[in-house]
């Protein structure tokens, strides 16, 4: 790797990237969003076909991945407001990182049934 390379593979860079695309995944879902909404407007049957969509098993993983872009992307914000407001938070950011990575997937393992409950029941039957 060249000196003076400024990212070198590990957590830090890591963790920039993860937080730059599940903000653009966010970004897109509620631009999707405000459009399906909107299509209430237009056309109100539209919008019921939509919707009736969005009750699909496979809708319901995108979901899954939803929440899990969302939880992600506010615990790494709430660890990165930590490491730019808090004077010891430099030195601990890469444990700040396990810490948040732990978390989220005890939340994301939390959110299994909740989140996709409905599309197991619509596949395997309650």
């Amino acid at each position: 790797m060249p000196a003076g390379t400024l990212y070198r593979g590990r957590e830090g860079m890591w963790s920039w990237v993860a937080h730059r695309v599940t903000g653009v995944l966010i970004f897109f879902f509620l631009f999707v969003h405000v459009l399906d909404t909107a299509l209430v407007r237009v056309s109100p049957e539209a919008y019921d076909d939509v919707v009736a969509t969005y009750k699909t098993p496979l809708v319901a993983c995108l979901e899954y991945g939803l929440v899990a872009a969302i939880l992600f992307h506010a615990l790494n914000g709430l660890r990165i407001v930590a490491v730019d407001f808090w004077s010891k938070g430099p030195r601990y950011q890469k444990q700040m990182l396990w810490s948040v990575v732990g978390i989220w997937v005890v939340l994301m393992v939390g959110a299994i049934y909740p989140v996709l409950g409905h599309a197991a029941r619509e596949l395997f039957g309650s």
